[in-house]
């Protein structure tokens, strides 16, 4: 394992047991096994520390619904279906992302509602990557703006969940459907 994933894995494990908001550099530097300094050679802040961490979890996520939705059979609306399923059933599994939704002083839930945007943009880009790269004759300004309509509404049910995954999956597909049915 490299320095760079013990660190990750020292600050996903501090964000998880609920101690983000009093963990300092050092303790995540300790725990890795490394000095501070290598912590800071490493990311410079605990903010840039955080922001890869999300980045990492991000990537992970990406993976797999792009997976999800390659998998499926059918039109796009199949497609983010999958892909939504997927997300939110990892996400309501995911200890870092539990952490975000509740530990309200650890201060990570920005960073899936008010800082969000860049994680936004990488999640619509690349489902919108997926769905052209399955239905090439799709207009891709369309199929970006629909894709950014279904993550955003994906986050919105991880973040305040007002039904069943199946039954939220089903509403985005439907809306996907719709959205896309004129340029198909």
């Amino acid at each position: 394992m490299s320095v760079r994933e013990a660190l990750l894995d020292a600050a996903r494990d501090a964000a998880v047991a609920g101690l983000w908001a009093t963990t300092r550099m050092a303790d995540v530097a300790a725990a890795a096994g490394v000095s501070r300094q290598t912590l800071y050679n490493e990311f410079g802040s605990k903010e840039a520390l955080a922001e890869a961490l999300t980045r990492r979890e991000a990537d992970r996520f990406l993976a797999g619904t792009a997976e999800a939705c390659r998998n499926s059979p059918g039109d796009a609306g199949d497609c983010v279906r999958a892909s939504t399923v997927w997300a939110l059933t990892e996400a309501r599994q995911n200890l870092l992302v539990k952490a975000a939704l509740t530990d309200e002083a650890a201060g990570l839930l920005p960073t899936l509602t008010t800082r969000s945007a860049g994680l936004l943009v990488l999640f619509r880009d690349a489902a919108a990557a997926v769905i052209l790269e399955r239905w090439p004759h799709l207009d891709s300004d369309e199929v970006a703006w629909v894709a950014e309509l279904a993550v955003r509404l994906t986050v919105s049910h991880l973040v305040v969940p007002t039904e069943a995954v199946e039954v939220t999956a089903d509403h985005i597909a439907l809306m996907v459907r719709r959205l896309l049915a004129p340029a198909a």
